[in-house]
């Protein structure tokens, strides 16, 4: 089983940031593959950032130059650093990790306000 503990939503005013934390335990073995994504209310899940057991990443254009995603192996978390936020960016976002199959967080609100 794995578990995915994340950290760090709240609210923000634009153009302000928020470092979002999400740890992953049990049954992880090597490095994998993590990230996050986000859902606002009345729309899809959508991908924001990934990060490979290798370390390459990929951004959504929405988010390309103002958000960037990291990693701690050691620690088995990831971060996702958010600058510049817009009202846009407001959400429920959710890490995931790949371990044969993708494990989700519970998710933390990112609330974007003018």
């Amino acid at each position: 089983q794995v578990q995915l503990v994340e950290s760090g939503g709240g609210l923000v005013q634009a153009g302000g940031s928020l470092r979002l934390s999400c740890a992953a335990s049990g049954s992880i073995g090597s490095i994998n593959p993590m990230g996050w994504y986000r859902q606002a209310p009345g729309k899809e899940r959508e991908l924001v950032a990934g990060i490979t057991s290798g370390g390459s990443t990929n951004y959504a254009d929405s988010v390309k130059g103002r958000f960037t995603i990291s990693r701690d192996n050691a620690k088995n978390t990831v971060y996702l650093q958010m600058n510049s936020l817009k009202p846009e960016d407001t959400a429920a976002y959710y890490c995931y990790i790949m371990v044969l199959r993708r494990y989700w967080g519970q998710g933390t609100q990112v609330t974007v306000f003018l």
